[in-house]
């Protein structure tokens, strides 16, 4: 029984934001409330496989006890590479594997991989080749193996596609109720997700589904799960509006609490990434933390002019 069917329903998942959800940010996120399962932001597989891997992807391959159970979140086209990028994952500890079937980044899907695979039943071609990619990630990592998906390309395919997806038994398949051409620009389709949740039903499936899209409050998550059947959720842009989201004590943060955590933030960035990174990076954390009190505009356009960690706490 893999973990998945271990957690208790309904289970919450940080959603993998690439250039965002570093082991770091992980960190504060579950210090300032776990969620159940935590992903990677997506990886590679030629980078993962590269014998001159940067620090850049080694970094996103790093995690730490407390963001247990962990994922590594996989993506691109050759099944070959999968299943040698997913050995490596299993060699490093993770505890699951997940395969990106549904990032639209123009550049991404431009590869052929993520989103780009997402195919009706008239694609047999790209269909044996996502059949052959959960395979080999499969034999590969010898994990439990996972998928995050969209309800179709330029329309919606939910039953066709998900039904593909179900019949190659993954452990979960976390479903983003849009498709590739909506983005995020219309509301999320959560009845679709309903809809994925009877077929899955009606297959006698064992696969775990999470709903994901426009989840506001750990509150509102639980109360998707419950209407349309999910055994978990997923959130990731509400979280940074609000890093104590899956904190169950629901309240107003205070200046102080806010302010402890961006600095604990920056404390760990300096000493695991100061020495090779450029502290620029750091800014785009800077409005999830300060928000929410009073003075809180004047001290993000301060910050936003400071070129070092010593800067940005003494301000």
């Amino acid at each position: 029984m893999s973990f998945w069917q271990q957690l208790n329903r309904p289970f919450t998942v940080l959603a993998p934001m690439d250039g965002i959800t570093d082991s770091i940010f992980r960190q504060m996120v579950c210090e300032a409330g776990k969620p159940d399962v935590c992903f990677t932001e997506f990886v590679n597989t030629d980078g993962i496989l590269s014998e001159k891997a940067g620090i850049g992807i080694q970094q996103r391959l790093e995690f730490s006890a407390g963001e247990r159970p962990i994922v590594a979140q996989l993506w691109g086209t050759e099944p070959e590479k999968f299943y040698r990028a997913a050995k490596k994952a299993a060699d490093l500890g993770f505890d699951g594997i997940d395969i990106n079937l549904g990032c639209p980044q123009r550049k991404v899907v431009k590869t052929g991989a993520c989103a780009a695979l997402i195919s009706s039943s008239s694609s047999p071609s790209l269909r044996e080749q996502v059949k052959e990619i959960i395979i080999a990630v499969r034999e590969g990592g010898k994990l439990p193996v996972s998928i995050k998906t969209r309800i179709g390309s330029d329309i919606i395919i939910t039953e066709d596609w998900i039904g593909f997806l179900l019949a190659q038994k993954p452990d979960a398949v976390t479903i983003h109720a849009r498709t590739i051409r909506e983005k995020s620009a219309v509301p999320a389709h959560w009845d679709e997700i309903g809809k994925a949740v009877r077929l899955k039903n009606k297959m006698r499936s064992s696969t775990v589904i999470i709903g994901n899209g426009d989840v506001k409050s750990l509150a509102e998550a639980k109360e998707k799960a419950h209407k349309y059947r999910t055994e978990g959720v997923m959130a990731g842009r509400a979280v940074l509006d609000n890093p104590w989201f899956f904190n169950p004590e629901a309240k107003v943060h205070t200046r102080e609490e806010r302010l402890e955590l961006w600095k604990k933030h920056l404390d760990l960035w300096e000493k695991t990434r100061g020495q090779d990174r450029n502290f620029a990076e750091m800014k785009k954390f800077v409005k999830v933390y300060i928000r929410g009190f009073d003075g809180a505009a004047e001290i993000r356009r301060k910050l936003m002019k400071a070129d070092s960690v010593s800067e940005a706490v003494r301000m």
